[in-house]
C-alpha cells in the first residue's frame, strides 16, 4: 500500500497553474474580486468575544467568562496567546447541542460555581458567543437566578456583555464589555460635587502592552494621577519569577468604581470606545474628551496640550526634549520615507492614527482597508487625508478583506504593507516589505513590548519603517549600488 500511486481527483497541469498565477494579477480578476459580496477570504478582523476578553484581562483579579462552546473560548485564548506569548487565562461553561435546545443556563451556573471554587477571581466578566445569542439567553436573568439560588454570593460582581461573533468585531466587543464593567462597578459610588484629582485614560484596543507603560511614563511627568481603564500592561507583560501568576495586574477594582468621581477622562480611541463615551458623558459632568490614538507627532501634541489644559499644568520639560528627538529622527530619515506608497490595514481608529503619521512623513498611505467599519470612518479618516497634498488620490476601502487587498496591490503597487501578521502571504506573494504593526503579531516576537504611541512611538515607527525599506533595496538593488552608506 505504501508504494501504491495516490490518483488525484483533478489534474492540474504547470501551465494552468502559470496562467491563474498570472490571472489573480490582473485588472479583469481584480474587478471580480472587488465585486465579491457573499464570501469573506482573510478578514482583517476577530469577533467581538474576543474584544471583550481583552478588556477583562485588564481589571484586577478578574477571571474572563465565556458563555458559550468551549471552542470558541480555546480560539479567543490562543489568538491572544500567540500574539503575547503569555498565558490569556479564561474559562468557559463550554455549551453543547443541550444548551443549544434547552438554553445555557444550566451551564452558566455550574460554570460560575467551579470557577469560582476552583480559581478564586475577585470579579467575572460574562460574555457570549454565537450559540446563546442566536437561542436568545437572557444573562441578566441567568445571573440574577444564580445569586437568589446561592451558587455565587450575592455582592460578587459579575458584570456582563452581549457580544455575538456574527456582528460588528473585536472593536465592539471591546466596548461593550468596558461600558458593562464600569457601569457595574461604579453604580451607586458617584459622589456629587465630588473631584477626585484623577484621570481617566481609555486606550481602546491596543495589544501593545508598550504603549501602556507610555501613557503612564507621560502622565507621571506632568505628575498626575492617573486610572488607565482596562489597563494589560501586567496582564500580558509580567515578569517571569518561576510562580505562575493568574491575575497580574488590571486596573485596581477600587480605583475604576470611582471612575464617575474622576476630574477628566480621555478616550484614545473614538470608534472603539463609541458607547462606553456615551454613558460616561451622560453620567457624570466632568469633561469627557475623546482625542485620535497618539501615533505621530501631531497626535502626540494633541494629547499632551489636552491634559495640560484639563489639569492647568505645563507640559514637561522632558517630554518637549523627547518631542525634538522624535523630530530629529523623522528628518534624519525623511528621504527615505518621501513619496513612499503604503498599503495600511487593521482596526479603525488605528488606522487613522496611522495614516497621521505617514503624512507627517511625507509618505502616501495609498490603500487604506478596514473590515467590519460604519461609513463615519471613511469621513473622518478623509478629513486626514485632506489635511495633506500627499494624501491625494489615496483610497479607502471599507469593509473589504486582505484578499481584497492583494488584488488592489497586485495592480496598483506600493512600496510595503503595514499592519499584522495576516498579511504575510501578500508580502510574500508580491514581493513587498512588511512591516509588522497592529494585532495579531504571531510570527516575530518582542514586538508588542514596543510602543508606537507618544513621541518615542514615532521613532520606534520611523525606525522599523525606513530599515525595513532600506532591507528592500539591498536585497534587490545590482552589485554595483550595494552602498556602505545610505
Amino acid at each position: 500500500m505504501s508504494e501504491a500511486a495516490v490518483k488525484k481527483v483533478t489534474e492540474t497541469t504547470p501551465e494552468e497553474v502559470a496562467r491563474i498565477k498570472d490571472w489573480i494579477n490582473s485588472e479583469e480578476y481584480k474587478e471580480k474580486n472587488l465585486a465579491r459580496q457573499h464570501l469573506v477570504v482573510n478578514p482583517a478582523h476577530a469577533c467581538q468575544p474576543l474584544g471583550a476578553q481583552l478588556v477583562a484581562h485588564g481589571f484586577e483579579g478578574t477571571l474572563p467568562f465565556v458563555h458559550g462552546s468551549q471552542g470558541c473560548a480555546s480560539y479567543y485564548r490562543s489568538s491572544l496567546n500567540r500574539h503575547f506569548r503569555e498565558p490569556a487565562p479564561a474559562v468557559s461553561d463550554a455549551m453543547t447541542e443541550d444548551g443549544a435546545v434547552f438554553g445555557g443556563q444550566n451551564n452558566l451556573h455550574e460554570g460560575l460555581e467551579n470557577a469560582l471554587a476552583l480559581y478564586h477571581p475577585k470579579m467575572m466578566a460574562v460574555f457570549t458567543s454565537c450559540m446563546p445569542e442566536v437561542i436568545g439567553d437572557d444573562l441578566n436573568a441567568f445571573i440574577q437566578n444564580a445569586r437568589n439560588e446561592g451558587i455565587v454570593p450575592k455582592d460578587f460582581p459579575i458584570p456582563y456583555a452581549n457580544t455575538p461573533s456574527f456582528n460588528g468585531s473585536h472593536v465592539q466587543g471591546y466596548d461593550a464589555m468596558l461600558k458593562a464593567i464600569l457601569q457595574y462597578l461604579s453604580e451607586g459610588k458617584k459622589v456629587e460635587g465630588q473631584d477626585s484629582g484623577r484621570l481617566n485614560l481609555i486606550p481602546g484596543f491596543d495589544t501593545c502592552t508598550g504603549n501602556y507603560r507610555e501613557y503612564a511614563r507621560m502622565l507621571k511627568a506632568f505628575g498626575i494621577p492617573c486610572t488607565v481603564l482596562a489597563d494589560i500592561s501586567e496582564s500580558f507583560d509580567s515578569p517571569l519569577d518561576g510562580t505562575y501568576h493568574p491575575y497580574p495586574g488590571g486596573t485596581p477594582l477600587a480605583e475604576a468604581a470611582e471612575v464617575l468621581n474622576a476630574k477628566a477622562t480621555i478616550s484614545l480611541q473614538a470608534l472603539a470606545t463609541k458607547e462606553t463615551v456615551k454613558w460616561l458623558s451622560a453620567s457624570t459632568e466632568a469633561p469627557v474628551e475623546v482625542l485620535k490614538m497618539p501615533i505621530g507627532v501631531n497626535n502626540t501634541d494633541a494629547l499632551l496640550m489636552k491634559v495640560s489644559e484639563l489639569f492647568g499644568k505645563e507640559v514637561p520639560a522632558e517630554l518637549k526634549a523627547e518631542r525634538g528627538r522624535a523630530v530629529d529622527s523623522m528628518t534624519d530619515a525623511h528621504q527615505y520615507m518621501h513619496n513612499k506608497k503604503f498599503a495600511i490595514y487593521g482596526d479603525p481608529d488605528w488606522l487613522i492614527g496611522m495614516t497621521s503619521f505617514l503624512l507627517e512623513m511625507g509618505a502616501r498611505p495609498h490603500h487604506i482597508l478596514c473590515s467590519r467599519v460604519h461609513k463615519k470612518f471613511s469621513k473622518e479618516i478623509q478629513k486626514v487625508l485632506d489635511s495633506s497634498p500627499y494624501g491625494a488620490d489615496c483610497n479607502i476601502w471599507l469593509n473589504k478583506d486582505l484578499w481584497h487587498l492583494r488584488s488592489l496591490v497586485a495592480t496598483d503597487p506600493v512600496d510595503a504593507l503595514i499592519g499584522n501578521t495576516h498579511g504575510k502571504t501578500i508580502a510574500r506573494d508580491l514581493d513587498i516589505p512588511l512591516i509588522r504593526v497592529g494585532y495579531p503579531i504571531m510570527d516575530r516576537v518582542n514586538i508588542h513590548r514596543y510602543p508606537i504611541v507618544g513621541y518615542q512611538g514615532t521613532i520606534n515607527l520611523v525606525t522599523w519603517i525606513v530599515n525595513s525599506l532600506l532591507d528592500q533595496v539591498d536585497a534587490t538593488c545590482e552589485d554595483r549600488n550595494f552602498e556602505m552608506m545610505r
